[in-house]
């Protein structure tokens, strides 16, 4: 299975995960994700749409989460787990050089309480996705607090 989209996971660092997502100012609440361009890897197409979406430019990769078909345009996503150098703000605001200069309001969600009500469909099940592989791989493990 190639993917043609890369997706750019963070977790904080806190007992309970949290998970950075944005909203974007037409679309609801989303994971950065954008297409890999030709000759770039998924990891590459990550780390390049997170510093697009994001301004973030100090990440690198810890985990390659595997690929998943959207059911979207026939869309094959790949979730790559990154890792920050140093701690993230609870909110900001980025401005996009990319996506008509939207400006993307980032914050962090708790992944016992992700907002599906505000994420189009398809970033729903991704979400749904994502949480039972973050647990299988044992990057998200049930903690009593």
């Amino acid at each position: 299975m190639l993917p043609d989209k890369a997706c750019s996971v963070i977790l904080s660092s806190t007992m309970r995960p949290k998970i950075l997502l944005f909203r974007h100012p037409h679309a609801g609440v989303q994971l950065v994700k954008g297409t890999i361009e030709k000759g770039e890897t998924p990891a590459r197409a990550a780390l390049r749409e997170l510093s697009e979406e994001s301004g973030i430019s100090s990440a690198t990769i810890k985990d390659d989460l595997g690929c998943w078909k959207s059911g979207h345009h026939s869309q094959i996503w790949s979730f790559q787990l990154l890792q920050m150098a140093g701690p993230l703000p609870e909110q900001w605001l980025h401005q996009t050089t990319d996506d008509h200069g939207h400006i993307f309001e980032f914050f962090w969600a708790s992944l016992d309480h992700l907002p599906y009500d505000d994420c189009h469909p398809v970033f729903r099940r991704a979400l749904a996705f994502l949480c039972e592989v973050l647990k299988v791989r044992g990057h998200w493990v049930d903690r009593i607090p």
